[in-house]
């Protein structure tokens, strides 16, 4: 694993603008740099780039976050390989720390497998160009297909010769374990105790993950015999499942999020000629049904899907086959026939690329209207067939979990099929229960065998029930809210109060100013020992909060919280650290300064003019380089915090704080950022985080007084009287918070 103070170094040096830059053309605008967004189709500029706080957003999208998170994002890499990729990028050292034996264990297989793979396809390829039977048999097959030296190189196509176990041979003398060899699907153990090879005689076609890792390999012979496999894939290992990796979408990741539009076709060379041919947002199902697996992997880059396929009838088929798993998971599916006599390997080979585009363009349709258009014409005149064909494309429209889509479509129905809108509504309606009802039971059996699994493996925390939605909030701390009741007490009541929302906004506006603010001092705060000392806008409110007994309702706020209070030991460490730095650099600045020779006029000045002037100059050095100083020590506190958890190692954590800090990012236009003189939400923090933590106090004490409420309509004659004084030491509570912040104070509800 990378150590600290390495991932520290990484985050340090990445320039925001210099990683967007690789990949988006900026321009300066004010204080950010603007440019098209790369994760949709931009047609205006609306991606900005924030140097000084080292995060980036799209205004229209929505997409953004610290360098991290930007490359993680475009590049569809790990936490841990958006790191290494920063630091191949600036030539930073990688330092390890050292794992735990169960860490190694873990780890170990599946880098093996790894290690292995990608040594297996850099064999297969020079095998293929390096050999006399790779050049004579697999490359020259390669160019009867029509690729290009370019498009072999980009999906590293490559060839294993006839031997029984050339390549067993040579991986073992390579230092690779047999048995690993083996768990790969490379090699097939014998009766001799070696291994032969799975791929002998093959042209080979690797297969990658997400990020590029070589995780198995297809494998098609070039022979005639009809009792040889055409394909032979890899086995499913650790690192390969066939249900989660879709064949192309390394190559095609970027095209897809850029263009929001993927083509499914069928096969490997379908997906390299198209790509070759310009279409570069094109994956393969492999020959396989699609999987909830690939459909989520492809969720990941867009939700528009159009599936190219062969004009027969086996190709028509094909494309009904798995179409409804995809309209479940609300996809919108188009289908696009070729020819009968084409698939999209031939079609586009025999076509140029303005002939391809103008073809889809004219010929791609609506799944729904496709569908309904064969089973009807299947259907004919039989109105036995006609009505499963029109129940069967009901079906498929009451899968699409889209309310408004579903409705759209029954509109259409009813205009192609002559029926009134209302009865397929119904139908529709009808389906759409019975669906849920199924996938309600699919998920409490799956639930059912994990929680079995867990039982058997000794986990009981997983078997527990998760809360209801409507269950009610647990009642606050005594100390803040007098005498509502120990935290153990439910209600006596059988009814529920729903949360109360305002809570939840106002932590996440207090967490906000955490992650943008977190570090900047905010006032001088006196303690019990009588000592006085600055304190931060963290510190203060983490004061705030133990001394209020309050605690974040949301698991998501608290657990940001508590890693933010884990940086402030580190914080002053570091900002002594920069202080350091600081003044060495406010040193060279004045020397620098000083040394410059102002311009003397002819009549030169006396000795007692020209030491004044020299006073006069070296003032006006000094408070220039003190107020650089102090600029650049409020910048470095202020970004302090959210810079960490930007680029944390917590998914959710990184998300959300991505999220707020890019919340606050301004877009402004060139004027507004020429001449505004722009009052920065830093600059009243003094005021701002008081009455942030004043709304919050608030909206807990709402719910508090909701749930006594909501208890006194139901409670006995014994309770009324001690509710009733709970309620009035409330509302005392309330008035004296309302004291402090004023007349504005706003039920949450």
């Amino acid at each position: 694993m990378i150590d600290h103070n390495t991932v520290q170094q990484i985050l340090d040096t990445a320039d925001i603008v210099d990683v967007v830059s690789d990949f988006v053309t900026l321009k300066k605008r004010g204080a950010n740099w603007i440019g098209l967004c790369p994760f949709h189709n931009d047609r205006r500029p609306s991606f900005y780039v924030s140097r000084s706080k080292g995060i980036c957003k799209c205004f229209a999208c929505g997409e953004g976050g610290s360098a991290v998170n930007f490359i993680m994002k475009h590049e569809q890499l790990s936490y841990p390989e958006a790191l290494r990729y920063l630091a191949r990028k600036y030539h930073i050292e990688i330092q390890e720390k050292e794992l735990t034996d169960e860490e190694k264990q873990a780890q170990t297989e599946r880098e093996a497998m790894l290690m292995l793979n990608e040594w297996a396809c850099s064999y297969f390829e020079k095998q293929l160009h390096d050999t006399q039977a790779g050049q004579e048999i697999g490359l020259s097959y390669f160019r009867e297909r029509g690729f290009n030296d370019a498009t072999i190189k980009e999906f590293r196509l490559g060839y294993s010769s006839e031997g029984y176990d050339d390549f067993y041979k040579a991986a073992v003398a390579q230092g690779f374990n047999p048995k690993l060899l083996f768990d790969t699907g490379l090699c097939i153990a014998d009766e001799h105790g070696g291994g032969r090879d799975r791929f002998r005689g093959r042209v080979i076609f690797p297969i990658m993950n997400i990020a590029g890792k070589v995780i198995a390999f297809g494998g098609r012979t070039l022979k005639k015999d009809k009792n040889i496999a055409k394909y032979v894939n890899s086995p499913e290992s650790v690192i390969y499942s066939k249900r989660n990796v879709i064949y192309g979408l390394y190559q095609a990741k970027r095209e897809i999020s850029k263009e929001d539009k993927c083509f499914i076709v069928e096969g490997y060379a379908d997906v390299i000629s198209m790509h070759q041919a310009g279409f570069k947002n094109v994956i393969a199902s492999s020959g396989t049904a699609l999987t909830e697996g690939h459909i989520h992997a492809i969720r990941r880059f867009t939700s528009n899907v159009t599936e190219m396929f062969d004009g027969d009838a086996a190709g028509i088929k094909a494309a009904i086959r798995g179409v409804d798993m995809l309209l479940k998971e609300g996809i919108s599916i188009k289908v696009l026939p070729l020819p009968p006599e084409d698939d999209p390997d031939t079609f586009v080979r025999a076509h140029s690329h303005t002939e391809a585009e103008e073809y889809i363009l004219q010929n791609e349709a609506d799944f729904i209207h496709f569908k309904s258009n064969i089973v009807l014409k299947d259907a004919k005149n039989d109105p036995i067939k006609r009505t499963a064909a029109i129940t069967d494309v009901v079906k498929s429209i009451a899968l699409i979990p889209d309310e408004i889509a579903r409705m759209v479509y029954a509109k259409e129905c009813s205009t192609l099929f002559g029926f009134d809108e209302q009865t397929i509504l119904r139908q529709i309606k009808q389906y759409r229960g019975k669906y849920l009802e199924q996938w309600r039971k699919e998920r409490e059996q799956q639930q059912a065998r994990e929680a079995r699994m867990n039982q058997a493996s000794g986990d009981n925390t997983a078997t527990q029930p998760a809360p209801p939605d409507d269950m009610p909030p647990a009642p606050l701390p005594d100390d803040l809210y007098p005498e509502t009741g120990p935290a153990d007490t439910p209600p006596t009541t059988h009814h529920t109060v729903n949360v109360n929302d305002g809570i939840v906004v106002q932590e996440r506006e207090v967490i906000r100013l955490i992650v943008n603010y977190g570090m900047c001092y905010l006032t001088d705060t006196e303690y019990d020992d009588g000592s006085v000392r600055p304190t931060t806008v963290l510190e203060h409110i983490n004061n705030e909060i133990f001394l209020e007994n309050m605690e974040f309702s949301d698991p998501l706020y608290k657990r940001t919280f508590e890693l933010a209070l884990q940086y402030v030991p580190q914080y002053y460490k570091d900002l002594e650290e920069f202080k350091k730095q600081l003044k060495e650099s406010t040193s060279q600045y004045i020397s620098q300064e000083m040394a410059t020779q102002d311009e003397v006029a002819p009549d030169a000045l006396d000795s007692a003019a020209l030491i004044s002037a020299q006073e006069r100059k070296e003032k006006e050095v000094l408070s220039r380089a003190n107020v650089r100083a102090k600029q650049a020590e409020t910048e470095f506190s202020s970004s302090y915090l959210m810079k960490a958890l930007c680029s944390i190692d917590d998914d959710d954590v990184r998300q959300l704080a991505c999220d707020l800090a890019t919340d606050n990012l301004p877009q402004l236009s060139k004027i507004h950022t020429q001449f505004a003189v722009i009052l920065e939400e830093r600059d009243k923090l003094l005021s701002l985080v008081p009455d942030r933590l004043y709304n919050w106090k608030n909206a807990l004490l709402v719910q508090a007084i909701n749930v006594i409420k909501e208890r006194i309509s139901h409670a006995s004659a014994e309770e009324l009287p001690q509710l009733m004084e709970h309620l009035q030491k409330l509302y005392s509570v309330r008035h004296e918070l309302a004291a402090v912040i004023g007349d504005r104070v706003v039920n949450p509800n």
